[in-house]
């Protein structure tokens, strides 16, 4: 005999527990939370994610690594690759007071996993290098183009921005006024004019 077939939406259910997790961290997220905003019984919940919160922790930092893919294809199809980075740094600046205090989940999570959870703390601390890669990339095209004058190593100034973002996730929650974000944003992607 087969059991019910399963109406949950998987991705759904993971975006909605990425929020809880982004903005309660993973140590502070409970598993009465996790039901919750998901709407699921802890049953189904464990049906779906046998490995529990850490599971569902992992496939939520999964999602946004996802997200990262999708921006690296826009940077490698874009005539002006430099500015798709601005755009990136800028949505910072653009977002709202909520976004502001949640930061980035990644950075976040590479911060709280440090002492809590090694494995976790790898999964998206190689999601930072691989953004960091991919500004790599893109830097060293801009340098081949003469756009970019700056003549530090490609991947000294992808490090340097990976720096910059992870500080402007904490500067943000500091100083929410768009203007004096551009401010800092500006001037520290001078560094790839």
């Amino acid at each position: 005999m087969r059991g019910r077939p399963s109406s949950i939406d998987h991705e759904q259910v993971i975006l909605k527990a990425q929020r809880v997790f982004w903005e309660k961290g993973f140590g502070a997220t409970s598993l009465g939370d996790l039901l919750k905003s998901t709407d699921m019984g802890s049953g189904s919940f464990y049906n779906c994610f046998k490995g529990g919160k850490k599971e569902l922790f992992g496939k939520a930092i999964a999602q946004r690594r996802e997200v990262f893919q999708q921006f690296k294809a826009v940077l490698d199809n874009s005539e002006s690759p430099v500015q798709k980075i601005r755009d990136f740094f800028g949505s910072i600046a653009e977002a709202d007071h909520d976004t502001h205090m949640r930061g980035c989940i990644i950075a976040n999570a590479v911060t709280e996993m440090a002492f809590l959870d090694p494995e976790l703390e790898k999964e998206a601390a190689d999601i930072l290098l691989e953004v960091e890669q991919m500004f790599a990339g893109a830097i060293r095209r801009e340098q081949l183009a003469g756009t970019i004058a700056n003549p530090a190593p490609p991947e000294v100034l992808a490090r340097y921005l990976i720096t910059v973002w992870n500080g402007l996730n904490v500067t943000r929650r500091v100083h929410t006024d768009k203007v004096v974000l551009r401010e800092l944003i500006d001037l520290q992607l001078s560094v790839i004019s």
